[in-house]
C-alpha cells in the first residue's frame, strides 16, 4: 500500500493502512529523517568544539597577565617542580640502594 492509497480510505481503513507502513516511509513522506547515533555524535562533537573555542577566547580576554609573561611563569613552575621531583626520586633511589647494601653486609 502506498501513501496515495491512504488518502482515499476512511478513518478505520487508515488505521489499518498505517499499521502496515514502515517507519522510514512515514518519516520520508513527512519530510523528516531518522536520527542515527553517528549524526548525534558529530552534533555533540561540533558543540564541544564550539565550547572549546568560546572558552579559549574568554580565557584570552580575561587573562590576568600577558601571554609571554604567563608562559614564562608556567615554564618556570614546571621546571622547578620537575627538578624537585627528580631530586626526591634520586633520594628515594639512593635510600633504597643504601638500605639494600647495608642489609647485605650485616
Amino acid at each position: 500500500m502506498t501513501w496515495s492509497d491512504v488518502s482515499d480510505l476512511r478513518w478505520k481503513d487508515i488505521k489499518k493502512a498505517v499499521k502496515g507502513m514502515d517507519r522510514d516511509d512515514v518519516l520520508h513522506r513527512l519530510g523528516l529523517e531518522q536520527h542515527t547515533p553517528t549524526s548525534d555524535f558529530f552534533t555533540g562533537l561540533g558543540l564541544f568544539a564550539v565550547g572549546v573555542l568560546v572558552g579559549a577566547g574568554l580565557g584570552v580576554m580575561f587573562a590576568p597577565k600577558p601571554g609571554a609573561e604567563m608562559r614564562s611563569q608556567l615554564s618556570g613552575t614546571l621546571r622547578s617542580r620537575g627538578s624537585r621531583m627528580a631530586d626526591e626520586l634520586g633520594q628515594r633511589v639512593a635510600g633504597e640502594h643504601g638500605e639494600g647494601a647495608s642489609s647485605r653486609i650485616s
